[in-house]
C-alpha cells in the first residue's frame, strides 16, 4: 500500500530531547520565549478559529491583495458558504471582538497558533506556518506605538538577534493617503513601459503598493518619485523621531519614508523588523497602525495597532533559551508490574518544578535503558527493581559525573534531593 505523504509546504514538528540544535526544538522554544514576554507585558491571550468566513479576509486584507487573489485555502462547506483558513491573525480578532461585543472596551491580547498561504515555499516560508501577534485595541496614536517598539526590542534581546534593524514610517491619514497616491499615479503614469507586470495592476488597484515592489525597474523609477515625507502632518514626522531618539541605543531604527505593509487595512505608523541573516526576504516580523478595522467590519470605531511575527523566520536568527529543566530518567526493572514504583515518580514530580521525570515505560534491559537516558541527554538516572520496591528505596545514578557513583537512598532522601536540585 502506497504511503501517505503530507502536502507541500506544510511540515511535521517533532521535539527531542537529544538534539537541542534541531528545528523542531528552536521552532517550540521560540515560541516558548515570544509567550513569557507577551505575559510580562501584561497581554491576555486570544485564539480564534481557523476557518472563518472568506468575506472577512475579502473585506479586511483586500479584494487586490495577493492574500485574497492568489494565497487564500478557500473552500465550499456542505452549505455551500465559502470559508477560508486564516492566512493573518488580525482580521480573526477584530472579527471575535466585535461578535463579542467588546468593541467599546480596551484590550492588550496576543496570540500564536497555525496561519495557511498558498504560495511558493522557500527558506523559512510555508504553505502553513507559526505566527504570533499582538493586538493594542482602544487606545490612540502615541503610547501604544512606544509600547510596541519596547516590545520588538524585548524579542530582539531575549532571543539574541544579532544586529536587528526596525524599519519605521507613517502613513498619515485617509486624507494624505490619497494626496499622495494621487501624485505617486501621476509621476508613474508617463512611464508606465518601465513597471513590471505587477506594478501596472497596482497602478490602477493599490498605488501605494507599488513601493513595496521587489521589481528592479520599478524601483529604480521610485528613485526619483514623490516621498510620502511632503505630505506627512508635522505631529506624524515628530512621533517618527521620538521613537528613533527613544530606541536607539536599544536597537537600531531607520525612518524609512518608502516603508508600506502588504495589508490594506493598515493606516498610520508602520512597522518592520529585519535581519541580514534572512536573505533578500529579510523581514522577521511587522505591523502597524489600522484604526478603521473595526468599522469596516461592522464594529464600532476603535483604534487599534498590532504586529505578527513569523515564527519558522525568526526561529532562523534566534538563539532562544532552551528549557533547561534537570532531566531525570526514571528507571523501573521490577520483574513484575508494581503501581508502586509509578507512585514514587508521580509524588517527586511536584517537588521541585525545575526538575522533569522521564519514565521509561518500555520493557527493555537495564543496559538499554540507561543508553536510552544518556541519549535523551538526562542528568540523573532514578532506578527501581524489586529490592528498592520492598525496602522503599531507589537507586540514584548521575549520568553527567564522572566521579559520581550510584547510590542507593531512602525515598525521603530522594525527596529532599529533588526539592535542592
Amino acid at each position: 500500500m502506497d504511503k501517505i505523504s503530507s502536502l507541500t509546504g506544510m511540515l511535521d514538528l517533532i521535539s527531542s530531547k537529544s538534539d537541542l540544535n534541531e528545528y523542531s526544538n528552536r521552532i517550540i522554544a521560540t515560541e516558548d520565549n515570544l509567550k513569557d514576554i507577551f505575559r510580562n507585558f501584561s497581554y491576555s491571550e486570544i485564539r480564534t478559529p481557523a476557518l472563518e468566513n472568506s468575506n472577512l479576509f475579502k473585506r479586511s486584507v483586500g479584494d487586490t491583495s495577493d492574500i485574497v487573489n492568489k494565497e487564500l485555502y478557500t473552500f465550499t462547506d456542505k452549505n455551500d458558504k465559502s470559508i477560508s483558513l486564516r492566512p493573518e491573525g488580525t482580521a480573526s480578532v477584530i472579527r471575535s471582538i466585535i461578535e463579542k461585543k467588546l468593541d467599546s472596551e480596551t484590550h492588550k491580547l496576543w496570540y500564536l497558533g497555525p496561519m495557511w498561504r498558498y504560495e511558493r515555499p522557500q527558506k523559512g516560508r510555508f504553505r502553513q506556518f507559526n505566527q504570533a501577534g499582538i493586538e493594542i485595541l482602544g487606545f490612540k496614536e502615541g503610547p501604544p506605538e512606544f509600547e510596541l517598539i519596547s516590545l520588538i526590542c524585548e524579542i530582539n534581546r531575549k532571543l539574541c538577534i544579532d544586529n536587528p534593524i526596525i524599519k519605521i514610517n507613517h502613513l498619515g491619514d485617509a486624507e494624505t493617503k490619497k494626496k499622495f497616491c494621487d501624485e505617486l499615479v501621476n509621476f508613474l503614469t508617463p512611464i508606465k513601459s518601465e513597471l513590471g507586470n505587477k506594478d501596472l495592476l497596482r497602478l490602477e488597484t493599490n498605488p501605494l503598493r507599488i513601493l513595496d515592489s521587489k521589481n528592479a525597474k520599478t524601483q529604480e523609477a521610485l528613485a526619483k518619485a514623490p516621498s510620502i515625507k511632503d505630505f506627512l502632518p508635522k505631529n506624524s514626522i515628530e512621533l517618527l523621531s521620538k521613537i528613533k531618539q527613544t530606541f536607539s541605543t536599544e536597537c537600531e531604527i531607520v525612518i524609512d519614508y518608502g516603508l508600506v505593509r502588504g495589508l490594506d487595512y493598515y493606516t498610520g505608523f508602520v512597522f518592520e523588523a529585519v535581519s541580514s541573516e534572512l536573505g533578500a526576504q529579510d523581514s522577521y516580523l511587522g505591523g502597524g497602525r489600522y484604526d478603521n478595522l473595526s468599522k469596516q467590519l461592522g464594529g464600532k470605531e476603535l483604534p487599534a495597532i498590532g504586529m505578527a511575527v513569523g515564527i519558522e523566520r525568526l526561529s532562523l536568527i534566534t538563539d532562544p533559551k532552551i528549557n533547561n529543566n534537570v532531566l531525570i530518567s526514571f528507571i523501573i526493572v521490577s520483574s513484575n508490574f508494581d503501581p508502586k514504583a509509578y507512585k514514587i515518580a508521580h509524588n517527586i514530580r511536584s517537588i521541585n518544578d525545575c526538575v522533569d521525570i522521564d519514565i521509561q515505560l518500555s520493557d527493555a534491559s537495564l543496559k538499554s535503558k540507561l543508553r536510552r537516558a544518556n541519549k535523551d541527554n538526562a542528568s540523573y538516572a532514578i532506578i527501581v527493581g524489586d529490592d528498592e520496591l520492598e525496602s522503599d528505596s531507589v537507586i540514584f545514578k548521575p549520568l553527567n559525573e564522572k566521579d559520581s557513583e550510584q547510590v542507593r537512598i531512602s525515598i525521603s532522601e530522594l525527596e529532599s534531593y529533588i526539592k535542592n536540585l
